[in-house]
């Protein structure tokens, strides 16, 4: 019945009152009642300040701390002592107060609260027999099997002997966690038995979260299920369900268990049917009469199953109550405890279970970073505020704070209610924000130089690198790599389209005649083998420098190269001419070709020399490689050229580029092979450090840098220009486009490169603009492969590469396929070698192209020690499959792809039907998306549920 005496004069112990047990306590203060606060042992002062900004304004009568040599009895008289002390503070009699309740407010005042309340004689749960330790989460099972109902396999003890059978005959992974924490402190998932009995020493020596340390560790079957939380409250044993929600869990960022939320269940659902009985059940079994409660169980496959019962209200600093209320219509979990306590007639009226339907739609988020870097501001935040359905938001982090890929909820940057009367707008408004989360909106982060680099040989660690440089992945580069892996479709139609079309031999005796072909590899090992089908030898040339790891990048396709000869390059042209005649003997050197970027100037020297077909050598032609010259040369034939400055050490022209330039400004050595050493830098401080860093490391292709090119940043699509020419006439074998999207906090990753129909405007001005190019550089023959921008004010050249496009050629097939039969590699030896073939090649691709395809660059949103590579199984099997190369494989360790260096393979499909390759395509991306392309090392994880963790850097908004 309803308690008659002046609330103002009864007086309610709460024990340990943090997070939710706060707002229970400030409940019991609006109606009128006093409280008292009960300091447990070893209950940590940090704790103690752990109050939702929501009860800021809370305060006690009195404040006592139970003493570590205190008995029961010792506390009571300090209680008694202390009550009185607070009426006279008052002016007001010894005895004025009555204790009418004794209450936990956290999971550490369990156990205290239920023998001070026995001791006072106030409702309790009581301590007799087993429900002594009802929240010890081994009692807690033996309890719940001896009523009859589902439990947890288990074993329990204080040394590891005690668990050491159970762990070696229990299927993995297993559950350890210590028997009386706070919540799901110190509660992790073992995959193995080394694993498990680390973390079992581990536990018996760490300090629990309340204070304290944990005496026996619990080890458990590890559930297969959905995870729900059932709310209660009880007196006299009726149990009240005051919300029955479930966790939203989904793989991400390489974890298996992150926490994207917590939702309602309608009370008459088929879940909630099964799991009200079930959890009164468990109330009953463990003597549970009084209270809130809180109970977390799974639907297993055998019915449900408890993974405990927290006997205090559901945590979380209480952020789900204004959410519940709005559930209900008017109630939540904080509410009734007071009721239960408080007035039995409010309590009654309660319904049993919440109304069906539910009275709104909402949820709690947990938000979920797919980024990590240090917080410069939050307008993520700001926008969740103005959502329709916005109701409350918690960051977890603050300007200054350090954001990581969030795995668990520890690494979960926030969480925020939603709720509306529509459930179209609720789901709008979560939309929106996991959309948010996936383009890294939530927060602007501090910058740091990106690496710009675009793919080439050594993207995928299908290259070298120079001696001394280190991979991100366990690869291998040479002719053995047993560790790289290619995987190519043997039966596709779309590879033997136009056959006919491929050029083999020429009309003159060949055989008598020999190409010299400068520093190949990747691309260039496929144009000396196409040179050797027909029917002509190679003479190789090393240029000084190149290093011996390079001479070896050979793509797998051309298996073992061989050359009529091999000639180093001599000190000075001369001697090097002599050297290459010599080798040639009674052949005829009929063409001299770069067969990669560090043989370029080579090429172009030498083939003057050799009077064969050149690009010349003279004036300021003898630096066409270099970025500045490109650029200054584009500047004098009055095309749109990037605004630059140079220098071979820092200078005033540098310095004063630097700070007049709007930033970012891209840097980048002149004279490197493609993207080595470019990086985009986002302030003048950045821009100077790598400035003098490029001096300091040894280029990709050996040697060291000479000279730093400073350039501004072009805005817009990046697209990519095959040429190959003859004579001054240029010929476009295929136009590409590179998918750029941000992902995983870096805003320029690389998810592709796909062909462009060149009937199409920007592939009219990007050729164009490409030719003209050629001829402001004096391109006259050979391959070229020009990286272009299309900006707001027409094509800008990023580069030239004055060499054929690089990637090891796995593009060849796809370009092949699209034309209906040449490539780049075929047209290059055509323009050197056969003026007639050359002459009957198209200006332009066709259009349409004969068929539809992309390279397809993977990207991994997880990071761990790979075991299993299935995604490339189901990859293998795509419709449109033609090629897979990646360097990982079992034992590589993958990082989250931020840039190239980061990406974990490239995939070339080709179709004839579009529809078929945009539908692989999308496999492709739910693979990564969903981290099943490969199988990670299985690392012990902690295991937080949502409702057992309290947000600390707490900057509260509530709006109602």
């Amino acid at each position: 019945m309803t308690n008659l005496l002046n609330p103002s004069q009864q007086l309610i112990l709460i024990v340990d009152p943090y997070s939710t047990g706060c707002m229970v306590a400030q409940e019991i203060t609006k109606r009128g009642y006093q409280i008292m606060a009960i300091w447990t042992k070893g209950f940590s002062d940090e704790m103690k300040t752990h109050v939702p900004v929501s009860c800021r304004d809370l305060t006690y009568v009195d404040q006592v701390q139970d003493e570590l040599h205190w008995s029961l009895d010792d506390l009571v008289r300090a209680v008694d002592q202390a009550k009185d002390r607070a009426a006279r503070k008052i002016g007001k009699d010894d005895g004025y107060y009555t204790i009418m309740g004794c209450i936990a407010g956290g999971e550490a005042g369990v156990d205290m609260a239920d023998l001070l309340s026995e001791k006072l004689g106030v409702l309790s749960n009581g301590t007799k027999g087993d429900f002594a330790n009802r929240r010890d989460k081994r009692v807690q099972q033996d309890l719940v099997r001896d009523a009859g109902l589902r439990a947890v396999r288990q074993a329990c003890g204080e040394k590891f002997e005690d668990v050491e059978e159970f762990l070696r005959s229990e299927q993995f992974p297993v559950v350890l966690k210590p028997t009386d924490s706070a919540g799901s402190d110190g509660v992790k998932l073992c995959h193995s038995f080394e694993q498990a009995k680390e973390h079992f020493h581990h536990l018996l020596t760490v300090e629990a979260v309340n204070g304290g340390y944990n005496t026996q560790v619990l080890c458990q079957e590890f559930l297969q299920g959905k995870e729900y939380v059932v709310d209660h409250v009880s007196r006299n044993g009726v149990h009240k369900t005051m919300m029955v929600w479930v966790y939203d869990k989904r793989p991400r960022n390489g974890s298996q268990f992150v926490y994207f939320g917590m939702l309602p269940i309608d009370p008459t659902s088929d879940e909630a049917k099964v799991l009200i009985p079930y959890t009164r059940g468990v109330l009953d079994a463990l003597g549970m009469r009084h209270g809130p409660s809180h109970g977390e169980i799974i639907i297993t496959n055998d019915g449900p199953c408890l993974v405990e019962m927290n006997c205090r209200a559901h945590g979380g600093d209480g952020n789900w109550t204004p959410l519940a209320r709005a559930l209900t219509g008017s109630y939540c979990q904080v509410d009734v405890t007071a009721n239960a306590y408080l007035d039995e007639e409010e309590f009654h009226k309660v319904p049993d279970v919440p109304p069906s339907p539910l009275k709104a739609h909402g949820l709690e988020i947990n938000l979920v970073s797919y980024s990590k870097g240090k917080v410069k501001s939050m307008p993520g935040f700001d926008v969740i505020k103005k959502l329709p359905s916005f109701v409350w938001l918690s960051p977890a982090v603050s300007i200054g704070s350090e954001v990581e890929y969030t795995i668990d909820l520890i690494t979960s940057p926030g969480c925020c209610v939603l709720m509306n009367s529509d459930e179209n707008v609720l789901k709008k408004d979560v939309d929106f924000i996991r959309y948010l989360e996936e383009i890294n909106g939530l927060f602007v982060y501090e910058t740091k130089g990106e690496s710009l680099a675009r793919p080439n040989v050594n993207t995928f660690g299908l290259g070298s690198l120079p001696s001394g440089k280190k991979s991100h992945h366990k690869r291998s580069s040479t002719l053995d790599r047993p560790g790289l892996l290619r995987i190519m479709s043997q039966d596709r139609p779309e590879l033997r389209m136009g056959l006919g079309l491929r050029k083999r031999m020429t009309t003159v005796d060949a055989s008598r005649e020999v190409v010299v072909v400068t520093d190949p590899y990747s691309t260039g090992c496929l144009i000396v083998k196409e040179v050797q089908s027909r029917g002509y030898n190679v003479i190789v040339l090393w240029t000084r420098g190149f290093s011996e790891e390079m001479k070896k990048h050979v793509p797998l396709s051309c298996g073992k190269m061989n050359y009529f000869a091999e000639v180093d390059e001599a000190d000075d042209v001369g001697e090097t001419t002599r050297q290459l005649y010599k080798a040639a003997g009674a052949l005829r050197i009929v063409a001299c070709i770069a067969g990669g970027e560090a043989g370029v100037d080579a090429a172009d020297v030498l083939s003057e020399r050799l009077l064969v077909r050149t690009n010349g050598a003279q004036g300021v032609f003898a630096n066409r490689r270099d970025k500045k010259v490109q650029q200054e040369l584009l500047k004098a034939a009055g095309m749109r050229s990037v605004r630059q400055a140079a220098g071979t050490e820092w200078n005033d022209t540098v310095e004063s580029f630097l700070k007049d330039e709007t930033y970012p400004v891209v840097l980048k050595p002149t004279d490197s092979a493609g993207s080595d050493g470019v990086k985009l830098c986002h302030n003048y401080e950045e821009a100077k450090e790598h400035f003098h860093a490029l001096f300091e490391i040894e280029a990709v292709n050996g040697g060291f840098n000479t000279e730093v090119l400073c350039q501004e940043f072009l805005r817009g699509k990046e697209y990519v220009v095959d040429t190959v020419s003859r004579d001054g006439e240029h010929k476009t074998c295929a136009v590409w486009v590179y998918d750029k999207r941000a992902a995983n906090g870096a805003a320029f990753v690389y998810f592709g490169m796909v062909p462009i129909d060149t009937s199409t405007q920007e592939a009219k001005l990007l050729i164009n603009y490409c030719n003209r190019t050629l001829d402001a550089l004096k391109m006259q023959n050979g391959p070229s492969h020009a990286e272009i921008i299309l900006t707001a004010s027409g094509p800008c050249l990023v580069e030239m590469n004055c060499r054929a496009q690089g990637g090891d050629g796995n593009w060849q097939q796809l370009a092949q396929a699209l034309t209906g039969g040449y490539s780049q590699v075929e047209a290059s030896v055509d323009a050197y070698l056969d003026k007639k073939a050359f002459s009957v090649l198209p200006q332009i691709p066709p259009s349409p192209a004969k068929a539809f395809g992309q390279e397809v660059i993977l990207v991994s949103y997880a990071e761990g020690e790979v075991v299993a590579t299935p995604g490339y199984d189901v990859i293998k099997k795509l419709e449109s499959f033609v090629y897979l190369e990646t360097g990982v494989a079992t034992g590589s360790h993958v990082e989250h792809t931020v840039d190239l260096v980061t990406s974990v393979g490239s995939v070339i499909l080709l179709h004839q039907d579009e529809d078929v390759v945009k539908k692989d395509i999308a496999t492709i991306r739910e693979l990564e998306k969903n981290n099943k392309l490969f199988d990670f090392v299985k690392n012990s994880m902690m295991m937080k549920a949502v409702s057992t963790l309290n947000f600390q850097n707490l900057s509260l908004s509530n709006v109602m």
